[in-house]
């Protein structure tokens, strides 16, 4: 009996477990319909467990799981160009104080797509999509430049996207 119920349990975590340094460990089934997701998004849950060996049904649950436990997201990915944004930078922040809370503060502007800390020349790298040069300016001298913390900033503005994927798979 006891035997069962440690099958049971063991069966259930064995999905996902805490690694020894906190975080999140993956098996081999959640890595690959992880893999199978970032090269389609949209593949059918039916596709998918054909290629990891699992249901339909397990796919749907696995997936979910990792949704809920903020492990992947499901997305649709734009060229910003296309849809109206015609300006992105990537901001160097150096910041006083705690880099937290101003990292929070900027996560928090819905310009700012991509924030993280970092060791370096910056303490903050944060992504920045505008509708023009003049939102651009409003955002990093009216608003980043406000936050509490922030010292100094350093823009490098995008003259050409050659490449953005979120194909790196997984380890």
């Amino acid at each position: 009996m006891h035997s069962e119920a440690v099958a049971s349990r063991s069966a259930d975590q064995k999905d996902s477990r805490e690694s020894r340094n906190g975080g999140l460990q993956l098996d081999a089934v959640s890595l690959a319909i992880i893999e199978q997701l970032q090269e389609d998004g949209r593949r059918p849950y039916a596709a998918i467990g054909k290629a990891v060996g699992l249901s339909e049904a397990a796919v749907r649950q696995r997936v979910q799981k990792l949704l809920d436990q903020g492990v992947m997201q499901i997305v649709a990915v734009t060229d910003p160009l296309t849809v109206g944004f015609r300006r992105q930078a990537m901001v160097g922040v150096n910041v006083e104080g705690d880099v937290e809370s101003v990292a929070e503060a900027l996560a928090a502007m819905s310009e700012c797509e991509y924030v993280v800390m970092t060791a370096g020349s910056f303490d903050l790298m944060v992504e920045v999509v505008c509708e023009d040069d003049d939102h651009l300016l409003e955002v990093i001298n009216r608003r980043i430049r406000a936050v509490p913390g922030v010292r100094s900033t350093e823009s490098f503005v995008y003259l050409k996207l050659k490449k953005q994927t979120y194909m790196w798979g997984t380890r």
